[in-house]
């Protein structure tokens, strides 16, 4: 039966869990300590995070609570839009790392394309993961056109693109684009900010395979290959969001969730974010 140890295999063979926790907007402290502890005991070893969020500490200190063995981990963090630039970067990947209390991290991404600023920060995560200090390298709310700038200088290419993905917005020219360079798309909001939890289409579905929305949202993102990352702070959703592996969607309930795209975001548009 496969479960939360699935991953994908990255472009540089580097292992990625399928289905991660997220700790966007949860509190640092206890309650990011006592979410990632929860989560890391239903089962999650995938734990994404980032400078911006302001929780690096509370996710570092249930690491080391947690017992689990490092390397059965798969910890991911993200450089913030004003620490973008090649040394800056760099001052800013250390200021994660001394939160955190890792010496290696699994996965480094440039949290959103700041214009001018982008493409010497990513020559700053090469740099981290030529050095060995990050296993795998990539971006977060890429557009096609500014991967298509990045790649013409970059050594690496990404390895994933963190994006707003849901059944609102599906993305689909971004993921074949993507799918062809062999960069791995990962969703962020994947139930769209809750948005999505009272969608009559969704919860039809839902009601025939005796699971919630969210499960089936999640199912969903599994099923198109994409890793996704729900964020909940509530024991009994951090739970729930694991039990996806026991059932499957038809290939007409997939293309009914599909057809839900309105390419509504969330979130901001990575081309009319004010950085």
């Amino acid at each position: 039966m496969s479960g939360l140890t699935d991953t994908v295999t990255l472009a540089n063979g580097v292992k990625m869990p399928k289905l991660g926790f997220g700790v966007w907007q949860v509190k640092d402290g206890e309650e990011a300590v006592n979410a990632v502890k929860d989560a890391l005991e239903a089962g999650y070893r995938s734990i994404d995070t980032a400078a911006a969020y302001q929780n690096e500490e509370g996710v570092g200190k249930a690491i080391q609570q947690s017992g689990i063995s490092r390397d059965d981990l798969f910890i991911t963090t993200k450089v913030w839009n004003s620490d973008q630039g090649y040394e800056s970067t760099l001052e800013a990947f250390e200021t994660s790392m001394n939160k955190l209390g890792l010496d290696v991290l699994d996965l480094y991404l440039i949290h959103w394309p700041v214009e001018g600023k982008y493409k010497e920060t990513w020559k700053a995560l090469e740099k981290l993961y030529k050095d060995g200090r990050v296993k795998a390298i990539g971006v977060c709310n890429f557009h096609q056109h500014h991967l298509e700038d990045l790649l013409e200088e970059a050594e690496v290419v990404p390895m994933v693109n963190q994006i707003e993905l849901h059944p609102k917005l599906t993305q689909e020219p971004l993921r074949d684009y993507c799918k062809v360079k062999g960069i791995h798309v990962e969703a962020w909001s994947p139930l769209g900010s809750g948005k999505l939890l009272n969608h009559p289409v969704l919860q039809d579905i839902a009601k025939k395979h005796e699971k919630s929305v969210a499960q089936v949202i999640l199912r969903w993102d599994l099923q198109h290959g994409i890793i996704t990352i729900p964020k909940s702070v509530t024991k009994s959703r951090i739970i729930e969001n694991t039990n996806v592996f026991d059932f499957e969607l038809s290939a007409h309930e997939m293309s009914v969730i599909d057809q839900l795209n309105e390419d509504e975001r969330t979130g901001p548009d990575p081309d009319n974010f004010d950085f």
